[in-house]
């Protein structure tokens, strides 16, 4: 059968990756078309329509500057499922987007599944009855979710969290000698740019080696700018879940990539920021902490705060340095955390998540 999957961003991709890997387990014939980066394309060993570093936006004022081509590429996309007519159109998060061609496919008779729920817990309720009205089938990859979407009437399946299928499956290597913090600064040249000063200068107070993980559509040029000619400072590319398992700690920015670090067991903390209108939207528009408590998905789950989120006003140099510090001398603050990602864990179960969603899908579209 004929999947068309559509990731906008570099944890859908990982995510999309294993997925494809599922499908074609599942059903050896399998075609794939997709929107994408480079886990997909090594799974499915073809080149995405379009790459996900041409269509990552992050907060409203990016979706305002972007605007143009995000409605390019809306029409390009439907054009193009329309003329290779999949027997299954699988998005992965990316709501903004998706949404919308989930209401071309539905409008279509192509069956529609969302793979990794859009947050509509955290902000955007609206977005439920759109779920509801286009997609044939929502996958969801918390516990907590499935309360919440039970409670909305939608027609979902809790698969587990692929997370832990792809962390368990790594083969572990170190990638530096000395003792080293760890830098996960985002996927989007956005998020580097308002990450990386703050905690250029953290690592400055800090006075040690800092390892920063490389987003995979960036290249070392997109942080030369602001690493300049500090020789405690290295960037190195496809090696994340060995830099977050070896350091001492790590800094984080918030989304899949403090997940990762929580299922790995390494010490972190937290950082956010957006732009001023982006977050004054989301706090006082979309009003997303009457809703959560937390950002980070690891504190969400435990709901208790694990590790520290700095966000915004908070994500200062002195604050963050102050707390990595805290994190490196501190070892009964270390083994409490250590202690509830053991829980954690164990409440995201085993591995096995894209399989099964595979599967579920395959039985779905069955004629």
């Amino acid at each position: 059968m004929r999947y068309y999957l559509i990731a906008g961003e570099a944890s859908g991709d990982l995510h999309g990756g294993n997925l494809i890997k599922g499908l074609k387990t599942a059903d050896p014939c399998a075609e794939f078309r997709f929107w994408g980066g480079d886990n997909m394309a090594s799974a499915s060993h073809s080149d995405p329509v379009v790459h996900y570093r041409d269509c990552a936006v992050m907060g409203l004022s990016d979706v305002l500057h972007k605007a143009p081509d995000l409605l390019g590429n809306l029409k390009r996309c439907k054009q193009d499922i329309a003329g290779w007519k999949p027997d299954a159109v699988i998005l992965i998060d990316y709501p903004g987007f998706n949404l919308k061609i989930a209401e071309f496919c539905h409008g279509a008779g192509i069956k529609v599944f969302y793979y990794i729920a859009p947050k509509t817990w955290a902000s955007r309720e609206g977005r439920n009855a759109k779920l509801k009205a286009y997609i044939d089938k929502l996958y969801v990859i918390f516990p907590f979710e499935v309360p919440y979407f039970t409670g909305k009437g939608l027609p979902f399946e809790y698969v587990g969290n692929p997370l832990v299928e792809e962390i368990d499956s790594h083969v572990w290597s170190r990638p530096a000698g000395e003792p080293y913090i760890a830098l996960l600064p985002g996927s989007r040249k956005g998020e580097i740019a308002r990450m990386m000063p703050v905690c250029m200068e953290a690592a400055d107070q800090l006075g040690k080696n800092v390892l920063i993980a490389g987003a995979p559509s960036m290249s070392e040029q997109d942080y030369a700018p602001y690493t300049g000619s500090r020789s405690n400072v290295k960037v190195l590319f496809g090696r994340t879940y060995d830099i977050i398992k070896y350091a001492d700690a790590a800094i984080v920015n918030s989304g899949t990539a403090s997940l990762e670090a929580a299922l790995i067991g390494t010490p972190q903390v937290v950082c956010w920021s957006a732009s001023s209108l982006t977050w004054f939207v989301g706090k006082y528009v979309l009003r997303v902490f009457d809703h959560v408590k937390y950002i980070s998905l690891a504190n969400l789950c435990l709901d208790k705060p694990v590790f520290k989120e700095l966000l915004q006003d908070d994500f200062k140099s002195t604050s963050l340095a102050s707390e990595v510090r805290y994190l490196l001398e501190d070892q009964g603050r270390r083994a409490a955390m250590q202690q509830d990602y053991a829980r954690l864990r164990e409440m995201l179960g085993g591995g096995g998540a894209s399989l099964k969603a595979a599967r579920s899908i395959i039985e779905e579209i069955k004629p």
